[in-house]
């Protein structure tokens, strides 16, 4: 088991490393600063996640935790193509009918041609955030030096100790790498290569 195992290790750590030991009022801040980094670079299957949105007039409010959308699949199990919401408008206007295409709009998923009823969102899900309430996530448990590292960047930019972020920064950035290959090669690591298209 990893020595940081949950939030309060990791404030621990991340003082030890930083080598300051005045962040406790101001770690929340520092966590919440990191993960909002996080997950705007990382996409590994642990945040897949998926369900139903329901369509009102051809529109579902996304899920609270959504970062970006894997698949949509009308309730017949056809998938759905992703327009801009330019395209989407020029196809499909304001017809009703069955569902053949999408649009993110801000926190909403636009559907044309509009219909109601359900559709499946297969998507990326925020990584739940670390608090004292809640003092361990997934990430933490399998790359608790990505939390680490990514905190230390957080405490250097607010010491402004630019030696400290800019290591802080290029550790997480490899342990984001490390994540995301070790994901890549759970995935994709036996899997055979298919050239389409004739063949003589």
């Amino acid at each position: 088991m990893s020595a940081i195992s949950d939030y309060a290790s990791l404030l621990i750590d991340a003082g030890e490393y930083a080598g300051t030991n005045d962040i406790a009022n101001i770690f929340p801040r520092l966590v919440a600063l990191a993960e909002a980094k996080f997950n705007r670079v990382l996409r590994v299957g642990e945040m897949e996640s998926s369900g139903n949105v329901t369509l009102v007039s051809g529109d579902a409010d996304l899920p609270a935790d959504f970062l970006e959308a894997r698949l949509v699949s009308a309730p017949d199990g056809r998938g759905l193509n992703a327009w801009s919401l330019a395209e989407l408008d020029r196809r499909y206007g304001s017809y009703g009918g069955i569902p053949a295409g999408y649009s993110i709009v801000g926190n909403v998923m636009r559907v044309r041609p509009t219909s109601s009823g359900t559709v499946r969102l297969d998507y990326y899900a925020k990584i739940p955030a670390l608090t004292p309430a809640n003092p361990t996530n997934w990430l933490l448990e399998k790359a608790p030096d990505a939390y680490l590292y990514g905190l230390v960047e957080e405490i250097g930019i607010w010491k402004r100790d630019v030696e400290t972020m800019q290591a802080g920064r290029s550790l997480k950035e490899l342990a984001l790498r490390g994540l995301n290959l070790q994901d890549e090669r759970a995935r994709w690591g036996n899997a055979q290569v298919v050239i389409g298209g004739l063949t003589p």
